[in-house]
Parts: C-alpha cells; structure tokens; sequence
C-alpha cells in the first residue's frame, strides 16, 4: 500500500486533526521523523488545518477546538502536531486547559518542541545561516568552508551537504547535522541555507 492509502486507512477518510473530509493530502510533520515522512511522521490532513498549521498569522483559534478529540489519537504524528497548536495558542485559555491534560512521551515531547511553538516570541532562539537566512529544524545546508571536526582527525570540506539539521535550542549558533556517518555541531556562521529544490 501506498503513504497515501495506509493513512487514508488510518483515518477513515478523514483529516486527522478536525475530522474534515475535503481537500485531504498528506502532512509531513518536520523536522522529518526517522529521516523520512512515512506512516510514523505524516498525517491526513485537510487544506484548513495545514493553511493554519505553516501560517501561523492566519491561526483561526476557534477551528482548532477540534483537538479536544484528536489529541488524544494513538498516532505519533497526530499527537505531536495537537501538542504544537494547543502550545501555539495556549493564551486563548482553553488550549492551556488541553495541555494540562496532554501526555505525551519524552521522545514525543522533545520532538513536538523541536517546531519552538511552545515559546513566546520573546523567547525563541532565531538560527540564521551566513546570509541571514532562518534556518529550520529539518533544513539541508552547505558548508562555507573547511571545519575540523573536534575530537576527530576529520574535515567537513566546503561544499558538503548536510541534511535534515537539528537546532540547538540554547544557542542560536549552533546546529548539529550529520557529515556522513557522524553526528556534528556546526556553528552557522560557516553554513548557507540549500534550496528545497538543491
């Protein structure tokens, strides 16, 4: 079966979010789950509820008492982005109160933070690569120049592609990414930003 065809299983037919059955497609909850979508890190989800989702300006508060429901699916993805919208519009009141009855997992959790809807303007961490371009959890770069890896006898070279990079949500400079099997920290005055396309 296909992505499509498991989560249109999954769901019934039905946006996993506000249970709406038109203009249905799949959502990729970033960062990437396990490096990839799948049935794991995507979801069915109508036009108004991924409109909202990436648009945080165009947030209608009152669309999203549907979690009230769906934040209680057994499914990864559905949960992960609940936790993100009540975060995102916990000022409202009632998505506080859904919070305070939310359980998610550690690693749940710590991926749901990963999209920084949990804190105020005032307190989020902005990632800007060399030119000043936001960088995203999820984002591939290229490296500047030539890095030495610490700890290792390893060079990252100029020009080397690092995908699906992960934020430090402490330190505006720092990434971390993986250069071929290894896991490094990148500081991001040496990276630029990768086209979606690239």
């Amino acid at each position: 079966m296909s992505l499509q065809q498991d989560l249109e299983s999954r769901s019934g037919n039905q946006c996993e979010l506000c249970a709406s059955k038109d203009n249905l497609s799949i959502y990729e909850v970033k960062p990437s789950l396990t490096g990839g979508g799948g049935v794991d890190g995507s979801l069915l989800a109508c036009e108004t509820c991924v409109t909202q989702i990436d648009n945080p300006d165009q947030t209608d508060a009152n669309h999203w008492r549907c979690l009230n429901d769906s934040m209680w699916s057994e499914h990864r993805a559905v949960k992960v982005v609940a936790w993100r919208m009540l975060s995102r519009l916990r000022k409202e009141g009632w998505p506080q109160d859904l919070l305070d009855m939310m359980y998610l997992e550690d690693d749940d959790l710590r991926f749901a933070k990963e999209s920084g809807d949990h804190l105020d303007d005032s307190e989020k961490i902005i990632h800007r690569d060399a030119n000043g371009a936001i960088l995203e959890a999820g984002d591939s770069v290229v490296l500047i120049k030539d890095l030495k890896v610490k700890g290792s006898s390893m060079v990252a070279k100029q020009g080397t592609a690092v995908r699906r990079i992960s934020l430090d949500h402490e330190n505006a400079k720092y990434i971390e990414g993986k250069v071929g099997p290894t896991q490094i920290v990148i500081i991001t005055d040496y990276v630029k930003k990768m086209a979606e396309k690239e």
